[in-house]
Parts: C-alpha cells; sequence; structure tokens
C-alpha cells in the first residue's frame, strides 16, 4: 500500500442534526451538520413531517386545491344540466380488402 495517501480518520467525529441532537461517530470529517438524523426522521419516529424544499410542498397543495375545486364545479354543473355529456363518437373506418397476389 501507498504511505499518505489516505485521508485522516477521527473515531469521535461530532455530528450535530438541525433538531439539536448531537453523536459521535467514526468519520473522516471532524464536524458534521445534518438536516435529519434517526431521532427526527420520520421513518423512525413514527411521525408525519414534512419537508420543504424551495416551497414544492405549498405548490403541490395549492394545485390540489384548484383540482379540487374545478371537479366539484364541474360536478355541480352536470346536476344543474340533469344529463351528462354524450362522448362523439368517430365513424368506423372500413378496412380493404385484400387481393391475392398472382403468380
Amino acid at each position: 500500500m501507498k504511505k499518505d495517501i489516505h485521508p485522516k480518520y477521527f473515531d469521535n467525529a461530532e455530528v450535530t442534526c438541525a433538531c439539536g441532537a448531537k453523536f459521535t461517530v467514526g468519520s473522516t470529517v471532524e464536524k458534521m451538520k445534518v438536516e435529519i438524523c434517526s431521532q427526527c426522521h420520520p421513518f423512525y419516529t413514527g411521525q408525519k413531517k414534512i419537508i420543504d424544499t424551495a416551497g414544492r410542498v405549498q405548490r403541490f397543495e395549492t394545485r390540489m386545491k384548484k383540482t379540487e375545486a374545478l371537479k366539484t364545479k364541474k360536478s355541480v354543473q352536470s346536476k344543474i344540466e340533469g344529463t351528462k355529456k354524450e362522448k362523439k363518437t368517430h365513424p368506423v373506418k372500413k378496412k380493404k380488402k385484400s387481393t391475392p397476389l398472382e403468380v
């Protein structure tokens, strides 16, 4: 093995989570900051936690509200009219008969 090519290893590297939890691990980095750890992750805690990145969750929820509003509006209109819209049907195309090949 070549000498001095491996990074320095810290046996007691300190990890700090955004929730405030601190614990030590072995790592090549002496201090780390993480957003989610085993003490606050929904899989381990069993709690529902929404992690919003750049407002994506909020945008999704607003789109869902708009969709629900459109569905209720359409259902109210169809009840008022009393009939459902009929689907337009296209005429059936006839297939050409194939002719046998002459030899």
